[in-house]
């Protein structure tokens, strides 16, 4: 089988390149624009050679943060020589202006960034892309403006959704696109994510596909029960399969030494995997864990939080009787339950309570409901708040916006088969024919 390469927009810390690296796709750039991430991800991918998945980085391309509107203003031209290169083009943009768990905002400028995302597309023109975000890309956005009352027999013109603005633009790029809704429990990630997934195609690969471009999802079936047997993991993987073995209760506490934590933070002394997820997880670690530091919960807020896990019921988001029972003011409060899947991982760290334990979830917590290694390290800052919040991206940030790899390592099976089976029936024709087709330039 060929080796398929990719490169990665929007990275972040790098979820999706580790979940297309697991697949057996060779990463060969990626851009995020945000220092602590990018930290993060240069740690994994390109200081850390022990991990097996370094790129193939190219010379001209400093290996630092870069802005996408700034790398198209000063490489474009070598992206364009980079054509035949990139077989994949992962990116995510930034989910904030789409996300129903936040405040939507239609003229939100990070909204906007996709159409930075197509014109990579169109200077690499690589033979599939793909691109993941919330599920309300899908929905149009309802405008700030004075609502226009239609005249009688006027035909109205629906507004179009974000996702609706991409695929035009990306079919006149000259690629074929389809999406589904996907929940990331399924492929193994134990955390109930909804994410909208989307394939593109070039048009002249589009004609082999049987099937056409909605071959991709049949072919992402596949390779979700593939994999669930490969690692050999259930249809649904529990909050307490993934993290029984970082419970605090009976364990030996220690110091935090993490360098960008302050004294005075503790973490649990990790002992050994009980679970098959947990060994999953384990798989390739040496020595000790990073972003295990535990928050210092006040008294009172661990008695409110023990009080919450007795009494409420679990794995549910709190109403709004229940937050004001116990004086809540946030709006999104999950108590965790430990049989069933954890709800989604989210940027803020209380957002969701330990299953049995009186406290959020650590880094590392989160990390390991993102289906992240535990050799997978964190930069950076632990948190952030304020007017920082929307500017910088620290750990607990980092993890929430990221692309869980289990269902970013199915996905990049289910693409580098697909490219597979265009290849076939292309050499297919050729033998049966003599002579190559001339792929369309539609």
């Amino acid at each position: 089988m060929k080796l398929y390469s990719f490169a990665d927009l929007f990275a972040g810390c790098g979820g999706f390149s580790l979940g297309l690296a697991q697949s057996g796709l060779r990463g060969k750039f990626a851009i995020e624009r945000d220092p602590m991430a990018f930290e993060t991800f240069s740690a994994n991918f390109i200081e850390n050679q022990q991990s097996g998945f370094a790129f193939d980085w190219p010379a001209w391309l400093g290996k630092v943060a870069w802005d996408i509107e700034l790398l198209l203003a000063q490489h474009k031209q070598d992206l364009v020589n980079l054509r035949g290169q990139v077989d994949v083009l992962a990116g995510g943009p930034p989910c904030q202006g789409f996300s129903f768990a936040g405040r939507r905002v239609e003229d939100d400028p990070r909204n906007l960034l996709f159409e930075k995302y197509v014109e990579v597309v169109r200077a690499l023109q690589p033979q599939a892309l793909i691109l993941e975000n919330v599920p309300g890309m899908r929905v149009a956005h309802a405008s700030r403006n004075i609502v226009h009352l239609p005249i009688p027999g006027e035909r109205v013109e629906k507004p179009k959704s974000f996702y609706d603005k991409l695929v035009d633009s990306l079919d006149v790029a000259g690629y074929k696109v389809e999406a589904m809704l996907v929940d990331s429990s399924r492929f193994g990630v134990p955390q109930r994510r909804s994410r909208l997934i989307a394939v593109g195609v070039r048009k002249d690969l589009c004609e082999w596909l049987d099937g056409g471009i909605g071959r991709i999802f049949v072919l992402l079936e596949d390779a979700r029960i593939a994999q669930l047997k490969e690692l050999g993991l259930p249809e649904a993987v529990s909050a307490s399969s993934a993290l029984s073995d970082l419970e605090t209760t009976g364990r030996e506490m220690v110091d935090c030494t993490d360098p960008e934590s302050r004294s005075g933070f503790r973490e649990v002394r990790y002992d050994k995997p009980t679970t098959t997820y947990q060994r999953l997880m384990q798989a390739g670690h040496r020595g000790k864990m990073d972003s295990m530091r535990l928050t210092r919960h006040r008294d009172d807020i661990r008695a409110r939080f023990g009080r919450i896990l007795a009494e409420c019921r679990k794995g549910v988001r709190m109403d709004d009787e229940s937050r004001k029972t116990y004086g809540l003011k946030k709006h999104r409060i999950y108590p965790m339950a430990s049989d069933v899947p954890a709800p989604t991982v989210t940027t803020l760290p209380d957002d969701i309570l330990h299953y049995c334990e009186p406290r959020i979830l650590t880094v590392r917590e989160s990390a390991r409901l993102q289906s992240f290694p535990d050799w997978f390290a964190f930069k950076g800052r632990y948190t952030t708040g304020g007017e920082r919040r929307t500017r910088e991206c620290p750990r607990y940030t980092q993890v929430g916006n990221a692309v869980p790899p289990f269902l970013a390592r199915a996905i990049g099976t289910a693409v580098r088969n697909l490219l597979e089976e265009v290849s076939l029936a292309r050499s297919v024709f050729d033998e049966a024919t003599g002579e190559r087709p001339v792929a369309s330039t539609a």
